[in-house]
């Protein structure tokens, strides 16, 4: 597996605590007949705090920048990634 640091985010959550996520695009190589195919998922870290990752979202470069655009865009933490995700598909 591959993994790619898409970008980092910083806000203050409803304590004023600063709270930053990183964001990674994971890339697997699937075998597809006699050709392979690349299956992206995401993984997201809270610095000093959890994480959060899903493998085996989509084999859609398009898709995938899409989900990425909205997590990175709407500052989602590892604790809601799951629910994100399930509510894109």
């Amino acid at each position: 597996m591959m993994e790619m640091k898409i970008a980092s985010r910083s806000c203050a959550d409803d304590l004023g605590r600063q709270r930053t996520f990183h964001y990674y695009l994971t890339v697997d190589q699937i075998p597809v007949g006699q050709f392979c195919c690349e299956d992206y998922g995401v993984r997201i870290d809270e610095e000093d705090g959890d994480s959060a990752s899903v493998p085996s979202i989509t084999t859609s470069p398009v898709r995938i920048d899409e989900l990425m655009t909205l997590l990175v865009d709407n500052l989602v933490g590892p604790v809601s990634l799951e629910d994100v995700i399930d509510d894109w598909k």
